[in-house]
């Protein structure tokens, strides 16, 4: 599925604007922006979560007649249900990869009426899961409102663009790129023949063929502090004449892992950086481009090289900043707080199946994805989990396996996975949830499982969360708990057990920014404080700890 570009052949229409939105069994319609969340837009519409209706006029120029018109949704959560002008158009499960259908036959002439139904409530068999009841060792959410199984808050609705894109009938379907230290070989979907161009640094290649391969000399490689990307032109041939182009930067670069050491362009790499979520006040999980470009300051501003789209998939707005900017990025899918009771497994991995299809899909050609995150942090205590999570490897190296492949898990030395995967991404809080209070016994206790972990796996490892909440302004002159300076203090001490490992390849630091929560006792106001900055965006001592540290 090709982002939606303008050119002489393909046109959008922008649905983003002023909407109007009815919870389900009011009679009202209300103003509602879109993209955003609804939850913090309404007073009485935080803790709900659907169903809730949608809809929207427009109307498109009479020259998109004879072309496809795909309404495309960058991003609904969770459930959607579409009608256009009475006709039901489809549905999507999932809240965070885009979808889209040919509605050119259900256009009116005049007037469009679009109406969008959004189910984001919580359930057992849907992924994230939700509303889980259960006995211990999967007893997680019981206490949480909402109910969630993850510790975000679940905020609904169409929270990315939505709009009409304008395409030539038979035109280029896709498009997959991999590079090499040589090249670039293309893979093109179309009906009719291709021709492929790549320039860029004084360098012009073309070739002919919807499966081509193109050889650059001395390439300009695409890296942190020298992002140098490529333009890539795919031009459809219709009886001699363009019938149809497409134009994405490449960057060109390799990945992998060999022995403990992370490799770009065959070099180590170390990565500095953070989790993230996209939680922002008002807008929730909406895409806000501000907000997107703030973040990338921010992180710029502290020395970090990367991050992990934790716990779902980013906008495709980021992904492109993060290639242009030279971010490395670990690209997670939306598998968050998995557990493995029998209750609705089977279609929590067909989903799992499908969304590991639709994110490598839609970001491998990004050169800033260096890693798949299959989920962070399941609860694969009980058996089948290790098949579970052999099944979705083998389906990601399936895809694509020019790039690692890891889960993100907290079990350490008893996770499964990690036999296989060709990372170990570590969750660790020592020194808050374990040995609160006493950061050297926790780094103490955190050094020696890294040699454990070492030592059962002999893979490179990634400390892929650490962090402790921190109350904005709260100040101690012994460090203790909730303060700025005990943030600062457990991240600079855990960083340093984590440089005395050669085995260790990054530290992301939990988190770049506060976020919004489902209500718990550990979450003072609905918000996880482990963020370095405040939700708006305020800078805690711990930023200046990294920036110093980083830099």
């Amino acid at each position: 599925m090709l982002y939606p570009r303008v050119n002489e052949f393909r046109q959008v229409c922008d649905l983003s604007g002023f909407w109007e939105l009815r919870f389900d069994g009011e009679e009202r319609w209300r103003p509602v922006a879109v993209p955003a969340s609804w939850n913090d837009q309404f007073a009485d519409g935080r803790d709900f979560l659907g169903p809730a209706w949608y809809r929207t006029t427009f109307t498109l120029p009479e020259s998109w007649r004879d072309k496809r018109a795909l309404l495309r949704f960058d991003s609904v959560n969770y459930l959607a249900e579409v009608w256009l002008n009475d006709q039901r158009v489809g549905d999507h499960e999932g809240g965070h990869l885009p979808f889209q259908w040919d509605v050119a036959g259900l256009l009116a002439k005049g007037e469009n009426l679009l109406v969008v139904r959004v189910d984001g409530r919580l359930a057992p068999d849907r992924v994230p899961p939700g509303n889980v009841r259960a006995e211990p060792p999967d007893s997680f959410g019981n206490l949480l409102y909402p109910p969630s199984a993850f510790d975000f808050f679940p905020f609904c609705g169409i929270q990315r663009p939505a709009g009409i894109c304008s395409v030539p009938r038979g035109g280029i379907e896709d498009i997959s790129v991999e590079t090499s230290l040589a090249g670039v070989r293309v893979r093109t979907k179309s009906d009719n023949p291709v021709r492929v161009k790549l320039s860029g640094f004084g360098f012009h290649g073309q070739s002919d063929g919807k499966d081509v391969e193109i050889k650059v000399p001395a390439p300009q490689l695409w890296a942190p502090g020298s992002p140098s990307l490529y333009s890539l032109t795919v031009e459809q041939l219709k009886d001699g004449d363009v019938a149809d182009r497409y134009t994405l930067p490449v960057g060109i670069r390799t990945v992998a892992v060999d022995g403990d050491a992370l490799l770009l362009n065959g070099k180590p790499i170390y990565l500095k950086g953070f989790g993230r979520h996209e939680d922002f006040p008002v807008t929730g999980r909406g895409l806000v481009p501000a907000v997107i470009v703030k973040d990338f300051s921010l992180m710029e501003w502290a020395g970090a090289n990367s991050f992990r789209t934790t716990h779902y998939p980013y906008s495709e707005q980021q992904m492109d900043l993060a290639d242009r900017l030279g971010f490395l990025v670990i690209d997670e899918t939306p598998a968050v707080g998995l557990f493995f009771q029998e209750q609705g497994l089977a279609k929590r991995l067909e989903l799992c199946r499908s969304f590991v299809r639709q994110l490598i899909e839609r970001d491998r050609n990004h050169p800033s994805v260096v890693a798949w995150s299959l989920a962070n942090e399941p609860h694969s205590n009980r058996a089948g989990a290790r098949a579970f999570f052999q099944d979705l490897y083998d389906a990601a190296k399936a895809l694509d396996a020019t790039r690692p492949v890891t889960v993100v898990s907290y079990r350490g030395v008893k996770e499964e996975a990690f036999d296989f995967c060709d990372l170990v991404c570590l969750n660790r809080y020592e020194g808050w949830y374990s040995e609160p209070g006493r950061i050297q016994e926790g780094c103490a206790r955190l050094s020696q499982e890294l040699d454990e972990l070492h030592a059962a796996f002999r893979k490179p490892v990634l400390m892929t969360e650490f962090g402790a909440d921190t109350v904005a302004g709260c100040h101690a002159m012994e460090p203790e708990m909730f303060s700025e300076e005990y943030q600062a203090q457990l991240l600079e001490r855990t960083i340093q057990v984590l440089r005395s490992k050669p085995f260790v390849v990054g530290e992301h630091v939990w988190n770049l920014c506060d976020f919004k929560t489902s209500q718990e006792v550990k979450r003072f106001g609905g918000m996880n404080l482990k963020g370095v900055f405040t939700r708006d965006r305020r800078p805690k001592m711990a930023a200046y700890t990294l920036r110093r540290i980083w830099k």
